[in-house]
């Protein structure tokens, strides 16, 4: 047999044990009269000793080199030299008998918990990256974490089913990976990107409560954390309103959250769409900490401050002990919000010294009386830096969101394992696009209006709010969903809303509205993105280190050299043809 015990199984108590180990090299310690070899797989590291009454076998662990497969046969002993930071720390293994399985070339960068592997050659090396302790970690824990979502959806009378992952293309939304089909020349299937119509179809089928934990694709612009391929806990359920939805998936986050953290933030905190925008400037607000924002725009319209006086919003945040910020480091931040990303134009900013005096950019536009206003706006005390954007409403909002971020993100006030979780509700169920000259729906096409705003569709389509719901958690959208329509009148007149002609909604979605005419329940459901949720329950910001293979912020693989050019044969076979280069021509 290759092993009896794992190496991070043996304790003091199975001292005098023949055993037999298998794993990896770790590092080898000739110290002459004895040589250390300490071995290491999944469950951990026990030390190996080979002393000088053993010539032989002690010559061949000298040899050893790093990331050896081996197996050793020999006997747990006490350890003369103990360990405590190992869970094997009091023992190593006397060994007679040494086996090596295979060598290992000389790995790329150190196998240990801190390497000196850069991020894209351990990528590229990615199998070797996983035999470090904290990725296998990451991977161990989101197994966990999955197993714990499954369970506690089952014991909520969840039933798994698989959707297809060859589907149909559509253009709403992000663009669609799409899949030639050689049996149908011309004609391509696309990867889901979500299970939507298909959980929907379930509900129409009877299921009453769906769950699946599926992979998804989206052909987006890539950004610094986002992947292509993606895994969501996708849910829905008949016979619910909102409160029902928010009611089971508070309770499945506060299970996850006791279960591996010991805490149970219930109930959660509601707010609404346009709450979040005013109090913090994003839909996905951080509530860990203050600093909201604070609109000012009713007191500068009537001074001599021609930039605040001529913009449509003027609002500030309070950073708490900010009067202590040097000059230098405030036109730091200056230079900050004016980076393409941000986009503003400037910073103003009020130092409410510790003393209750007030000092600031604009003294000679604004006196105390105004300044001690937009204290009491913002929520500074004596000691804090006020900070104030201006320009069109919605814009600085954003901006504001993005530098109350960052400063919170400088200042160390997002603390990893502190918890915050809310719902934000009532979005808008539409969004004009001045390009295209119409609606797109801000969720997706098949989101029910809230009962109370359905007959302003045809009046004023713009003031129609969405019966949505996203959850969110530490300032990460981590889930999304909404009540369904389910009736064909009122998916029609939402398709036509959103630019389609009849014949075009016939061709794109016949089959859902079909379905609507043979007794479709009232339904609704989520989708919680599980990368996102078990990355930040993990105590980190990046999906990617809890995922096994993942893109890197170009799209591809590094590991397998992917995605890549196929051949001419292929091609034909798939009734495509492209121009490559001869270089690219397999």
């Amino acid at each position: 047999m290759y092993r009896t015990h794992t190496c991070g199984e043996l304790r003091a108590e199975d001292i005098g044990k023949p055993v037999v180990l298998s794993g990896w090299v770790q590092r080898v310690r000739d110290l002459g009269a004895v040589t250390f070899v300490d071995l290491r797989d999944r469950y951990g590291i026990t030390q190996l000793a080979f002393s000088k009454d053993k010539p032989e076998l002690m010559e061949q662990a000298k040899k050893l080199g790093r990331e050896y497969v081996v197996r050793v046969e020999g006997k747990v002993r006490e350890r003369e030299s103990k360990n405590p930071k190992l869970p094997t720390g009091d023992i190593e293994i006397d060994v007679d008998r040494l086996e090596v399985l295979n060598p290992s070339a000389l790995p790329p960068f150190l196998i240990e918990d801190q390497t000196d592997g850069g991020e894209e050659l351990r990528a590229k090396y990615r199998y070797l990256d996983i035999r470090r302790r904290p990725v296998q970690q990451n991977l161990i824990f989101r197994s966990r974490v999955t197993q714990a979502v499954r369970n506690y959806l089952t014991d909520q009378g969840f039933i798994e089913v698989e959707t297809p992952y060859l589907i149909k293309s559509t253009p709403e939304g992000a663009r669609d990976f799409v899949v030639p089909s050689r049996l149908h020349p011309g004609q391509f299937y696309a990867l889901p990107q979500s299970p939507q119509t298909f959980k929907q179809l379930l509900m129409v089928g009877g299921m009453d409560k769906y769950m699946q934990i599926v992979k998804c694709f989206r052909d987006e612009d890539l950004r610094a954390d986002r992947q292509p391929e993606f895994t969501q806990i996708d849910c829905e359920m008949s016979f619910v309103t909102r409160d029902d939805v928010l009611r089971t998936f508070e309770g499945l986050i506060a299970h996850l959250l006791h279960k591996f953290h010991g805490i149970e933030p219930r109930p959660f905190p509601r707010m609404t769409y346009d709450e979040a925008m005013a109090r913090y400037g994003t839909d996905k607000p951080d509530i860990r900490f203050g600093m909201e924002l604070g609109e000012i725009t009713p007191f500068v319209k009537d001074k001599d401050f021609k930039v605040f006086a001529a913009s449509e919003y003027t609002g500030g945040i309070a950073v708490p002990g900010g009067a202590s910020f040097s000059r230098k480091q405030i036109d730091g931040w200056t230079e900050w919000v004016k980076r393409p990303q941000v986009g503003a134009k400037g910073l103003v900013w009020v130092k409410y010294n510790p003393d209750g005096t007030f000092k600031s950019s604009v003294d000679k536009f604004f006196g105390e009386e105004d300044f001690r206003a937009w204290a009491e706006i913002t929520g500074a005390r004596p000691g804090d830096l006020m900070l104030f954007l201006s320009g069109p409403k919605d814009q600085t909002r954003k901006q504001l969101g993005m530098l109350r971020l960052e400063l919170a993100n400088r200042m160390g006030l997002r603390k990893p394992f502190e918890f915050a979780p809310l719902w934000i509700t009532d979005f808008p169920l539409l969004e004009w696009d001045e390009e295209t000259g119409r609606y797109h729906a801000m969720h997706h096409p098949f989101t029910a209006p809230l009962p109370e705003d359905e007959h302003l569709l045809d009046t004023d389509p713009a003031r129609v709010r969405a019966n949505a719901y996203d959850l969110v958690l530490n300032g990460n959208e981590i889930g999304g969903g909404s009540i369904r329509i389910h009736r064909r009148d009122l998916q029609e007149k939402m398709f036509e809303l959103l630019g389609f002609t009849p014949e075009e909604a016939r061709r794109q979605f016949g089959f859902l509205m079909k379905a609507f005419e043979y007794g479709a329940p009232p339904h609704g459901g989520i989708a919680i993105g599980l990368d996102r949720l078990v990355a930040l329950m993990g105590g980190e910001e990046s999906i990617r280190d809890f995922i096994a293979f993942p893109k890197n912020t170009s799209g591809r693989d590094v590991m397998i050299d992917a995605p890549d050019y196929i051949s001419e044969e292929q091609l034909r076979e798939l009734h495509l043809k492209l121009d490559l280069p001869d270089d690219k021509n397999p």
